[in-house]
């Protein structure tokens, strides 16, 4: 239940394709590795991919003890939560806006999380009914931004800021993917996507760049095989990344706390 939760946070996009997934997922693990007690909640109800990237077997169903709740299904000392879990891999969800949200709540609401430091929530893209119900429904601590350097992907990735500043959910940062592709070959560094756009984009709306991950082939094949970056290779520099992009997270959120209440000073 929620309320074993200390804090939550949002990764989210304004836009499909753009890494939020990978984001999400290798973020968790990273929070996981500098000591926090880590959930991970798949919201993108129509197009759920955590259990695949976090290695989960298809056919895998959460466990009930109460027939009330749902048991998260455990995947390289996370606790997550998927609607992957509860159909099968090729039954799309045609399914309205009120059905979508009622199922988030119900896997907010009705998953049994331990006492968790930390719930990351993989938002679907765009800025519609179920990112509203995350934000009506808990208590978003703070919201990542994930976007590529590309114009429009910019451009989608201001929306969800502007979304996320109307329901007083804090951003906490921008995490731009695809930022640089390194050649194998020769070492050359290519900007495919264009470059700069997610620091002039934090800039403009008072946040920061929390990272820029490179172009990088491991990190889609680490992926799709279920053993993500962070878990694969600790050591690697995609993993250091984001190790980094993780220990700003959590410096975020500690300042977002200190400045939770007002100051009491006694003269």
């Amino acid at each position: 239940m929620l309320a074993q939760v200390k804090q939550i946070i949002a990764v989210a996009s304004g836009k499909g394709g753009v890494g939020k997934s990978t984001t999400a997922v290798n973020l968790a693990l990273a929070l996981q590795a500098q000591g926090k007690k880590v959930g991970l909640l798949d919201a993108d109800i129509y197009g759920p991919s955590i259990a695949m990237m976090m290695g989960v077997p298809e056919g895998t169903r959460p466990a009930t003890a109460d027939g009330k709740s749902f048991t998260p299904v455990m995947a390289h000392g996370l606790e997550t939560m998927s609607m992957a879990y509860l159909v099968s891999d090729k039954t799309p969800m045609a399914w309205r806006g009120p059905m979508a949200s009622g199922a988030l709540q119900q896997l907010l609401e009705q998953t049994h999380w331990s006492e968790l430091d930390v719930l990351v929530v993989d938002m679907p893209p765009g800025t519609g009914d179920i990112q509203l119900t995350l934000s009506q429904k808990a208590a978003v601590a703070g919201a990542v931004i994930v976007t590529t350097p590309q114009d429009i992907a910019l451009l989608d990735a201001q929306k969800g800021i502007e979304m996320f500043t109307k329901v007083k959910i804090p951003v906490l940062g921008i995490v731009e993917n695809m930022a640089v592709h390194l050649c194998s070959n020769c070492g050359h560094e290519d900007h495919i996507f264009g470059s700069g756009g997610g620091e002039k984009v934090a800039a403009d709306y008072s946040t920061q760049l929390l990272g820029s991950m490179p172009l990088d082939r491991s990190i889609r094949e680490r992926g799709d095989s279920g053993l993500p970056s962070v878990a694969a290779e600790p050591d690697s520099d995609i993993a250091q990344r984001y190790g980094s992009v993780a220990r700003q997270v959590i410096e975020q959120l500690a300042a977002l706390d200190d400045s939770s209440g007002p100051e009491i000073v006694f003269d």
